[in-house]
């Protein structure tokens, strides 16, 4: 919901825009009649003077269920929460424009899958868990790593190769951690994370004494993985444990470069649990997205079993830096999106339409946080490369106790350069 003005430019915009998809992709047209329906609902607030009064926010039609109740399509916030929410989805918006910016400049080199686009996921689900909840995510996670515990600087540094990265420049783009906030990785390999997800709940379940609410665990992967065989496993165990395992779809609408209603004979995937309750949520907006991982949280907690949640949203770039994303959707496509139903847009009309933020206060924000992306990327840049071969023969194997046992010999593809003690 946004203030009136802000509602008659959104109805007009995703109108149009709706009869542009009508020619293309009829998934991408459902979410623009969602955004068309959100501006329809639209009316002005009172603006809040105060930067800790409450907001009652209403978002009609985010949410659907399976086999479970909706939760309420509405939600309490404050300006100061909407700030917060805005600096943190425009600091990952930055962060990942620099990896962009960095990867074609030869900076950052291999595999690099960038979330820009689907930055109300990420920090909508951080705000609802608590955390002694375990996160795991697909390779798509420099924005996961951020909100939970990272920082810019550590993630460019990551993926520069440098000793100062959050993993010490030896896991790069796609393998960040941080068991300290209860991070444990992005995966390599597409939908590897949902076992190891479903692992971290059994654990969770395991270590709680019987009767009390158990921390969960979210395993996020994407649309193309949903229809593996692993998956469907973990469910299955999931739901006869009852483990509190929450299987998080972020259906950004292509599986690489093919979109869903060509790779999923099934689209409706928070119904793919078959037995299990799911949810699904409006995926570009950061209050839907918490509101109904609370609620889903709750459920799982409780002993009630798994729950499936998909996200609706949508990706900016194609599915890596190697994937320019023309060949399969056209740029109209990209560009009604970002103008209509934008994550970081959102908020900002929110600030605009209920609280006494100006246009000038959010843009001074934007300077402020481009000014400390481009201060990271210099520092990140600045650092050093591992300095010797010790740093990528440790972390391997540990023994009885716990304790690191360096390895002697590491295989190379060139066998010459080999790693021999």
């Amino acid at each position: 919901i946004v203030g009136s003005r802000c509602g008659v430019r959104a109805f007009r915009s995703a109108a149009a825009c709706i009869a542009l998809a009508a020619r293309g992709c009829e998934c991408f047209s459902r979410m623009l009649r969602t955004a068309l329906r959100r501006a329809a609902a639209a009316r002005p607030h009172a603006r809040s003077l105060s930067a800790e009064a409450s907001i009652t926010v209403e978002f009609p039609g985010a949410y659907t269920a399976y086999l479970s109740e909706e939760p309420a399509a509405a939600a309490e916030t404050t300006k100061a929460e909407l700030l917060e929410y805005f600096k943190t989805m425009y600091t990952m918006r930055r962060m990942e424009l620099m990896c962009d910016d960095q990867y074609k400049k030869r900076e950052i080199r291999g595999f690099c899958h960038l979330y820009d686009g689907q930055e109300a996921v990420g920090t909508g689900i951080q705000a609802a868990l608590s955390p002694e909840d375990s996160w795991i995510t697909s390779y798509r996670c420099h924005c996961i790593a951020l909100a939970r515990g990272g920082s810019v600087e550590g993630v460019l540094a990551e993926l520069m190769g440098r000793s100062h990265g959050q993993t010490g420049g030896i896991g790069g783009s796609m393998h960040f951690y941080n068991k300290k906030e209860n991070f444990f990785g992005g995966q390599g390999i597409v939908g590897a994370q949902v076992p190891v997800g479903t692992g971290l709940a059994f654990a969770n379940k395991y270590k709680t004494p019987l009767g009390e609410p158990m921390p969960v665990a979210i395993g996020c992967y994407g649309d193309g993985a949903a229809n593996q065989g692993q998956i469907w496993e973990s469910m299955n165990m999931a739901a006869l444990w009852k483990l509190p395992m929450i299987f998080c779809i972020e259906n950004n609408q292509y599986g690489m470069g093919t979109s869903i209603a060509r790779h999923s004979c099934n689209n409706d995937y928070y119904t793919m649990g078959n037995v299990i309750a799911g949810l699904k949520m409006d995926g570009m907006n950061v209050l839907s997205v918490r509101e109904g991982m609370k609620h889903v949280r709750d459920y799982v907690s409780q002993g009630n079993g798994p729950m499936v949640v998909e996200m609706s949203t949508y990706r900016y770039h194609g599915h890596s830096m190697s994937d320019p994303g023309k060949i399969y959707r056209d740029g109209a496509e990209v560009k009604a999106m970002r103008e209509n139903n934008d994550p970081i847009k959102n908020v900002r009309q929110l600030l605009l339409g209920h609280t006494d933020a100006t246009e000038d206060e959010l843009n001074t924000i934007e300077k402020n946080i481009r000014a400390e992306v481009e201060a990271a990327r210099d520092r990140a840049l600045a650092g050093s490369t591992p300095s010797s071969t010790d740093d990528l023969v440790r972390n391997i194997y540990l023994d009885e106790h716990g304790k690191d046992v360096p390895q002697s010999y590491i295989r190379l593809p060139d066998y010459e350069k080999s790693i021999r003690a």
